[in-house]
Order: C-alpha cells, then sequence, then structure tokens
C-alpha cells in the first residue's frame, strides 16, 4: 500500500481552517450589521440643532420655515421620531428648492440629534425694471424676489429691462451684479450712491447722496477703475470746490475724468460741507481695508490736476500749491498722467474733443 502525502494533508486541513474562520468572521459581521440596521430603524431622533448661515444678523430665511419641512418629513414631528423616517437627501433637496437658501447640509450626530446647516443667499442689489417691478440679485447673479420679513440695504438701480431674454441682458445683469458688490464692500461708495440709472443703451449713471451732478460711468465694465478716477476727483477738486459745482461727471475714459460746470449752482450751504467733509474722512478712515483707498495712496504723488488742460489759474493756489476750484473752465479734467490722454476744451456738436498730445520731437 501507499503511504499518504502528509504533506498534501496538510495544505487541506489548513484551507479547511482558513475558510471556517473567514466564514465566522464574516457571519459575525453580518450579525453586527443587521443588529446595527435594526438598532438605527428603532432609534428615535433626540433634538435637531439649526444654524443658518449668511451675511446679516436678520435672515430672509427663519428656523419656522425650516422646520415646517422638517415637521413635514417626519410626519409631524421631530423629537421622537425615528430616524429612518428621515430621508435626508430628500429634505436637503427640499431646503435648497427655497428661493433664499444657496446650500443646506443635514446629519445625525453619535447621540441621535439631527443637525441643518443652511446657507442663505446673499443679496447684493436691488433692481427696478422699466414697468415699475422690483427684485434682488445675490452674490452669484441669480435673481430673487421681494421679502416680507425684511428689506436688505443694498445699492439700488433702476431701468433695468422687464424680462431677460437676450445674452445682452445677462451680460448687464451680470454687470449690476459686480457694481453692486463692489459698492458693498468700501463703506465710502456705500454713503455716497444713492442709485444707479441704467439708460436706454445700456449706460450706468449714478446718483450720488451729496451733490447735485450725476456722474456717467458709460457702460458696466471696469467700473472699478472708473470709482477710482471718481474718488480722485472728488478728493482733489471736489473737496474744494464743492459737491454742485459740476452738473455732470465723466468717467467713462480711461485715464480721465471730465467735468461740465454748473452754471446755475449756488453757493454750497454749511452744513453741505460738513457733510462732504464727513464722507472724505470716513474715506480716509478706510484706505488701509479697501483696494480702491489702497491704490489712491499709491498714486497721489503721481496723479495730480493738470493746470494747463483744465484751465487752472496756478497763481489762485494757495500755501500748500493746491489748485483753486473757482478758476476752472468748462469743461474741467482730472488727468491721468500714466495714460497721457486728455479731452480738449474744444467742443463739436455740443460735446468735447477728443485729442492726443503731440510727440516730442
Amino acid at each position: 500500500m501507499r503511504k499518504p502525502n502528509t504533506v498534501n494533508t496538510r495544505k487541506i486541513i489548513w484551507k479547511t481552517l482558513f475558510v471556517a474562520l473567514w466564514v465566522t468572521i464574516g457571519g459575525g459581521m453580518l450579525t453586527l450589521l443587521i443588529a446595527a440596521i435594526g438598532k438605527q430603524k428603532r432609534d428615535q431622533c433626540k433634538d435637531y440643532s439649526i444654524k443658518i448661515k449668511g451675511a446679516g444678523r436678520s435672515f430672509f430665511v427663519d428656523d419656522k420655515a425650516i422646520i415646517k419641512i422638517l415637521e413635514l418629513a417626519g410626519k409631524g414631528r421631530i423629537k421622537g421620531q425615528k430616524k429612518s423616517a428621515f430621508n435626508l437627501l430628500e429634505i436637503e433637496w427640499l431646503l435648497k428648492n427655497n428661493v433664499w437658501i444657496k446650500d443646506a447640509d443635514l446629519y445625525f450626530d453619535n447621540h441621535n440629534v439631527l443637525h441643518v446647516s443652511v446657507t442663505e443667499r446673499e443679496p447684493v442689489a436691488r433692481v427696478f425694471t422699466l414697468t415699475g417691478k422690483s427684485f434682488y440679485v445675490d452674490d452669484v447673479g441669480m435673481m430673487m424676489p421681494l421679502s416680507d420679513k425684511m428689506s436688505a440695504r443694498v445699492p439700488v438701480f433702476t431701468g433695468f429691462p422687464a424680462k431677460v431674454i437676450s445674452k445682452r441682458d445677462s451680460v448687464l445683469l451680470d454687470n449690476v451684479r459686480s457694481t453692486a458688490s463692489f459698492i458693498l464692500q468700501d463703506p465710502f461708495w456705500m454713503s455716497q450712491v444713492s442709485q444707479i440709472d441704467i439708460t436706454t443703451d445700456r449706460n450706468f449713471e449714478m446718483v450720488p447722496v451729496i451733490g447735485n451732478h450725476t456722474v456717467l460711468f458709460g457702460d458696466g465694465e471696469n467700473m472699478e477703475q472708473k470709482f477710482h478716477r471718481l474718488f480722485v476727483f472728488y478728493k482733489n477738486v471736489l473737496s474744494q470746490s464743492g459737491f454742485d459745482k459740476y452738473k455732470a461727471i465723466n468717467v467713462q475714459y480711461a485715464g480721465q475724468v471730465i467735468g461740465v460746470k454748473n452754471n446755475n449752482s449756488k453757493s454750497d450751504t454749511a452744513q453741505l460741507r460738513l457733510n462732504v467733509e464727513k464722507l472724505l474722512r470716513q474715506a480716509r478712515d478706510i484706505q488701509n481695508d479697501s483696494l480702491i483707498a489702497s491704490r489712491e495712496i499709491k498714486e497721489q504723488k503721481t496723479i495730480k490736476v493738470d493746470p494747463t488742460i483744465a484751465g487752472i489759474d496756478k497763481s489762485a493756489a494757495g500755501d500748500d500749491n493746491k489748485p483753486k476750484a473757482e478758476s476752472l473752465t468748462n469743461p474741467v479734467l482730472v488727468t491721468d498722467p500714466v495714460s497721457m490722454k486728455h479731452f480738449s476744451d474744444e467742443k463739436t456738436n455740443g460735446k468735447p474733443k477728443a485729442v492726443m498730445p503731440k510727440k516730442s520731437q
């Protein structure tokens, strides 16, 4: 008789033991999983926590609106309801379907407490259409209806088309969003901008809080640079002449500011001058935190009023060698030396004529 192969026998025994071990482990894990699932079905929601994230202290979405959705998912109750009754993905979808909610996140912690985190949409502008309707625009350009709960303090735009139906309308809406976002970040312009009107040719015109002038921005592109030029004009010219000296200030052209004198303007009152000084002091206080103000500080040494172009009499300047606004002609120009471009005092059909300085021979 042949002797059994002891080596093969040992291999078979070890394989059998190995398979049995894994079957045992797998069975144990399956048992634990089934037990955990059963426990989860039996576990109840002990409490809930709601957090609303937004830009302000008052929110357009409150706890009551969120609780109402949770109660709908929990069949009338939240605390004491089985955790299995809450379809968290469905609840998130219901929350995001709210026009004022940008994002939502839900989860149960180890203590069976339901956590609800909601991020609210942030309105940056209030827009009035040509038909008199009004809506908000958020920081990503989404249009939202007004709310009965509160009114947001945001820049106001008027003259928007009744319906956004074309790509051109979408570009205009995005310009409104970007311009309003810039104004919101600067306390000086939040205090000075009363509203921005949209003309029929899609240009922006600002109505200020202080002063009877109108600021012409042209289209909604490069608004940060345009506001910077306006700020320099305010500080270098209007701070001395008064904010009622000019009926129009045009900042739409790169590197230049054109002011059209108001021949019918009256002298500023003492209170108006105080208001102007207050705005300028406020601007100086926020210069370290404002991108526009920081640029103004860096370029203040190079940006000056060109007396030969603006028609300023140097002899009228004081000891500080600053130009006196009373000697400014119509129109008035503040030139940025970096661009080396300006408008002459010549007029063509009632409009300033654009000229370029001749190259030196």
